[in-house]
């Protein structure tokens, strides 16, 4: 027995059916990237950006990996991704967020 993860007629992947052919954890990992560019910038950093940095790379407590990381912060990731005008990085967390989380 196969399994489509096809929509009927052909399409994008359909989550509520699998996750094969949506690149969860490599978007993640895209989207952690596009922050920390920002977060090189110290005019863009805080306390909770230096602490979600500490807590991303396992100094608070078991290492979480980046689709963790987004899903638990999509509304702070939202927010900064806004306030500093980054569209590209927007789109990406709307894709994780309706594909992934």
């Amino acid at each position: 027995m196969s399994c489509s993860c096809q929509k009927p007629g052909g399409g994008a992947p359909d989550r509520y059916v699998s996750f094969s052919d949506i690149d969860c954890d490599g978007n993640a990992r895209l989207l952690m990237e596009m922050l920390y560019r920002h977060l090189e910038d110290p005019a863009k950093t805080n306390a909770f950006w230096e602490y979600f940095k500490k807590k991303a790379a396992g100094e608070t407590g078991p290492q979480p990996d980046d689709l963790f990381m987004v899903h638990c912060h999509l509304n702070q990731l939202r927010e900064f991704f806004e306030t500093h005008e980054d569209r590209e990085a927007q789109a990406l967390l709307e894709k994780i967020e309706e594909e992934c989380c």
